[in-house]
């Protein structure tokens, strides 16, 4: 899974919806005539026009949201410092300003003539041209998204920044740290406002998941200040800094714990009364076919996700296809294991229960072992890619709080190379999944997200607002990717002599295509949350996909469309593809959404016709 930036962190109580003509409309190359292009006659275009508004919207877009503007490190100087000390406003007021602000950057993209911008340009204005529109098509369902939701709501989203993402260089990210402990009690207010008026519009949480918020918030306001993982954090990542006294530790410590102690745990108290007094008006309907529009409101997160226009029976018959197919190459290798009794799910289990470490605290060397896998990994990359990420990757087990919930994840490396990108890895135990632990490596790391996030941020060709993230195009892209990597070690022989580890490889594939039946069983086939479960798939990935709905679909769309691409430009190039070349157009393109990969795919495989073998390095 991706973040924001956890290969991505909660879906934002905001908006979105995918306008695919318009898109289109920018990546082609053949004149558009319109009033707003006529009217630009009377002034000679200049393609440094274009560059010069794009960064404009992107960094208004970055201003208002400023933990994204932290984990980036967009801008510098007296305003990146002011925005490390603040939070993502999630007030109503502010998400209508935003979405005013948006219309008008869409009217003043119309006035940019697409015939003169050049192919990167042409690319930018189609992914901003795309984000936009999300916004503004998801206007009406600005209070469907669940506000205390247990992966990234107002109550456990912001702790977990501070933990992972906060960066903490010197004393001014101590400062700036504190600072937004401070701010954490009026975000929590917000955060009520919102969860209210969603409540007077017949949107709540589960049954399930609010009970799952709820013994989230008693478990932090029942700890002792000191043992607050916000404190915890703070006196275990500033003990390195060097431009900080002993002393200074010391009050900056005290400080954390008075704001834990006299206005965090009230606030959490606050938000505890509101989840516990909407408990009783809760149901036991896992899907958001039961909220007020909620077709329409999920086919908008389909569409925001997967970036198609693919609808949920479509999407549910393209999972059993590849269930069916996915469980036929696993039976062969669990019978060559001597698994040869019960349903894939069953023998699958059983091989890995074989398996589960002997220790008693077995941890350490998981950790260790996730950190062999992801060095062999680097090694072999090289092989079948020229442009390899700068930044170092590394393994992290993930924080107490969040981790009896948390998926596996990735966190991009800070700009300034003060931080690396990092794997989280849950290890609450006390059974551990063995088997797809290689596999995890290579969608969370070498070379799924680690390589496409941390390249994107390099990659001195594209423009700085699409280094940095400023629009970002769903999850179809970034998690398509990332299991596009997982295949790609298979088709490499990286699991030859490990039957294991490429057993815990398809079982990964098997559960994102599993994921495309569960996800629209439940939101558009009104399943049961038990009838998910039953499908195979854990309660604790159930409720993600109950809680963010669609973006389980991404993965396995993506990486199809991944494939696609791939084998296209192979049938078409012949003996001038190399595997390389096109590695390199989908990474330093970066995110985007998949129509616009397609057609820079098309671009490039056009360029190759009759060109001379070499690496293909420019960004579209």
């Amino acid at each position: 899974m991706t973040t924001t930036n956890r290969t991505r962190r909660a879906p934002p109580l905001r908006r979105r919806t995918l306008l695919a003509a318009g898109v289109a409309g920018w990546m082609s190359t053949a004149p558009v005539l319109n009033v707003a292009v006529a009217a630009t006659a009377k002034t000679p275009f200049r393609a440094a026009d274009f560059d010069a508004w794009a960064e404009r919207v992107a960094a208004e877009r970055m201003r208002s949201q400023p933990e994204h503007a932290t984990s980036m490190q967009y801008f510098e100087g007296p305003l990146q410092d002011r925005l490390d000390g603040q939070w993502d406003d999630l007030s109503r007021a502010t998400a209508l300003a935003e979405l005013a602000r948006d219309r008008q950057a869409l009217a003043e993209l119309d006035r940019f003539p697409r015939e003169a911008l050049t192919p990167t340009q042409r690319t930018s204005a189609a992914l901003i041209a795309w984000a936009l529109q999300q916004d503004v098509a998801e206007a009406a369902f600005l209070d469907h998204h669940y506000v205390f939701e247990h992966m990234g709501g107002a109550h456990v989203g912001p702790i977990t920044f501070l933990v992972q993402e906060h960066p903490m260089r010197h004393a001014r990210d101590v400062r700036s740290y504190l600072t937004r402990m401070a701010g954490l009690p009026a975000l929590m207010d917000q955060g009520i406002v919102r969860a209210r008026a969603a409540q007077a519009k017949g949107v709540l949480m589960p049954r399930f998941i609010t009970e799952t918020a709820i013994g989230q918030i008693e478990t932090l306001v029942a700890a002792p200040p000191a043992a607050n993982p916000l404190v915890i954090s703070l006196t275990e990542r500033m003990a390195g800094l060097s431009d900080m006294s002993d002393a200074a530790r010391r009050r900056a410590r005290t400080q954390a714990e008075a704001i834990v102690a006299k206005s965090i745990v009230p606030a959490w108290k606050r938000g505890l009364a509101l989840l516990r007094a909407q408990l009783p008006l809760t149901t036991d309907d896992a899907g958001v076919w039961r909220l007020p529009d909620g077709d329409r409101f999920y086919a908008a997160r389909l569409r925001a996700n997967t970036t198609t226009e693919l609808t949920p029976a479509e999407i549910h018959a393209i999972g059993l296809k590849q269930v069916a197919r996915i469980e036929g190459e696993m039976d062969g290798l669990l019978r060559q294991l001597g698994y040869a009794d019960g349903t894939i799910e069953q023998r699958f289990r059983k091989m890995d229960a074989d398996r589960q470490p002997t220790d008693a605290a077995p941890q350490v060397q998981l950790l260790d072992r996730y950190t062999a896998y992801l060095r062999d990994a680097e090694a072999r990359a090289r092989l079948i890619f020229d442009v390899m990420p700068k930044a170092p990757v590394e393994v992290r087990r993930e924080p107490a709080l969040t981790e009896p919930t948390a998926s596996a994840h990735y966190t991009t490396p800070a700009p300034d190379g003060s931080q690396p990108g990092v794997f989280w890895a849950p290890l609450a135990g006390p059974t551990y999944e063995i088997a797809d632990m290689r596999t995890l490596v290579h969608h969370e790391a070498i070379p799924g997200h680690h390589f496409q996030l941390a390249i994107q941020m390099e990659a001195t060709d594209l423009p700085y607002f699409r280094r940095r993230q400023a629009f970002a195009a769903g999850s179809a892209y970034v998690e398509g990717w990332a299991l596009y990597a997982e295949q790609l070690a298979v088709e490499n022989g990286w699991y030859d002599g490990d039957p294991v580890g490429h057993l815990g490889q398809l079982y990964g594939a098997l559960f994102r295509a599993r994921r495309l039946v569960v996800d629209t069983g439940l939101h558009a086939m009104k399943w049961t949350r038990q009838q998910a479960i039953d499908y195979g798939i854990t309660p604790q990935e159930v409720d993600r996909y109950v809680t963010w709905p669609g973006q389980a679909c991404a993965y396995m769309l993506g990486r199809l469309r991944i494939e696609a691409l791939r084998e296209k430009a192979r049938k078409e190039l012949g003996e001038r593809f190399e595997i390389k070349q096109f590695h390199n157009v989908v990474l330093l393109t970066g995110d985007v959404p998949l129509t616009v990969l397609e057609q820079v795919v098309d671009v490039w495989i056009e360029s190759r016709r009759g060109a001379g073998s070499g690496s293909a390095t420019a960004a579209p």
